[in-house]
């Protein structure tokens, strides 16, 4: 729509510059074609956090008795970290292992009374109902040893569950309590400590507006920075697009995570990123000006003398020979909106037209120039004119 409004306005200034009996002159500009990087980009602000962490918790309420562990510890796989108070559930297991004991006596004693009344049902002594009765108590006691046996085996869990420990080689990077205090894992588990696995391993989650989620596919390359090191420029690329959109205050976002390696172990986990996603890059490719591709010469311009060579493509470039602007027809690839790619027709190194400039107006001879009613004049004649004087 600006070159239309362009075209219009030169039209327009030369209708009134000709009305005025003046010549106009244009300046031309012109720009090279040559090698260069094409690239279009996305920008938006991430989250640094671990690659992989885990929230390390307990299933058992209990009093906190022992910390191994404190913020930036090193831990390994089956590290004990932290213990529990193991009173209450050691009561609780013996409670349970004396319940399977009593269990199993009335399982033992159930038993032998079923092979007696079996005998003697056999040899046809007692009713069917007698036996019945004696076969019903000793699956009701096998039933209840079973049951007294799984109590057995949940209270050594929750015993085990006493000591907790790491599940993964990795850093400490909270710890949610105290030596002495009390946690309840009554209706949630609660969140004892945080363990990244690998520090040097990070990722960034970054919040890309839907306007822009179209260009940006995974394998892209990001560069980033953070606040904390300002002049630092680190590098990755897009691992992966989630679908899932967040909308906040009308503003619909989508999450997309960008692998970050730390080697040197300066990104932290909770830092803020700024991404800059490069959506299109195109390296050592002819490039020319996107405004040399709008450029077209005016007629209404050019000197009586001067030529236009025209064609018909739909995507051409202007070059002045002496007196006579040519068109050259070129075929074109990627844009970014400032540069264009050019995939053939015209070769490196040559200065097209980019654009004109109206220069200073010519009078004609024999005009002369004609005053605007509605400017000001001298101040002294405007002064005169209103019946004042200017002299003191």
């Amino acid at each position: 729509m600006r070159h239309y409004i362009h075209f219009a306005l030169f039209t327009a200034a030369i209708t009134v510059l000709t009305a005025c009996g003046s010549k106009p002159t244009a300046e031309y500009q012109t720009t090279t074609v040559e090698k260069g990087n094409i690239s279009t980009t996305v920008t938006a602000t991430g989250t640094i956090e671990p690659v992989t962490s885990v929230e390390v918790g307990t299933q058992v309420s209990g009093i906190v008795a022992k910390i191994y562990v404190d913020y930036n510890s090193v831990v390994k796989a089956g590290q004990v970290i932290a213990e529990l108070d193991r009173t209450n559930l050691l009561s609780t297991l013996e409670s349970q292992r004396a319940n399977l004991t009593s269990a199993e006596s009335a399982l033992a004693y159930q038993k032998s009374n079923f092979e007696r009344y079996k005998a003697l049902y056999d040899k046809g002594l007692i009713s069917a109902n007698d036996f019945e009765q004696a076969r019903l108590s000793y699956v009701q006691a096998q039933q209840q040893a079973s049951t007294a046996r799984q109590s057995v085996k949940r209270a050594e869990t929750d015993l085990g569950y006493a000591t907790i420990t790491s599940p993964i080689n990795g850093v400490v990077l909270s710890k949610a309590v105290e030596e002495g205090q009390t946690v309840a894992a009554s209706f949630s588990t609660p969140t004892l400590f945080t363990i990244a696995q690998d520090l040097t391993d990070m990722r960034v989650i970054a919040d890309i507006d839907e306007a822009d989620i179209g260009e940006v596919k995974e394998g892209q390359r990001v560069s980033f920075t953070v606040d904390a090191f300002p002049n630092d420029i680190f590098q990755g690329f897009v691992t992966q697009v989630r679908q899932q959109p967040t909308t906040e205050s009308n503003v619909v976002t989508y999450q997309v995570v960008i692998s970050a390696p730390n080697a040197d172990l300066k990104l932290k986990p909770g830092l803020t990123a700024n991404v800059t996603i490069f959506t299109l890059e195109k390296n050592d490719v002819l490039t020319v000006s996107a405004k040399a591709l709008r450029f077209a010469p005016n007629e209404a311009l050019i000197a009586e003398d001067e030529t236009i060579v025209g064609c018909d493509a739909k995507m051409k470039l202007w070059i002045r020979e002496g007196k006579t602007f040519k068109a050259i027809p070129v075929e074109t690839g990627v844009t970014n909106g400032t540069m264009t790619e050019i995939v053939s027709g015209i070769k490196a190194g040559t200065e097209v037209l980019e654009d004109m400039d109206f220069g200073a107006q010519i009078e004609m001879p024999g005009q002369q120039q004609k005053s605007n009613p509605f400017m000001p004049g001298p101040r002294n004649n405007r002064n005169q004119k209103n019946g004042q004087s200017t002299k003191k």
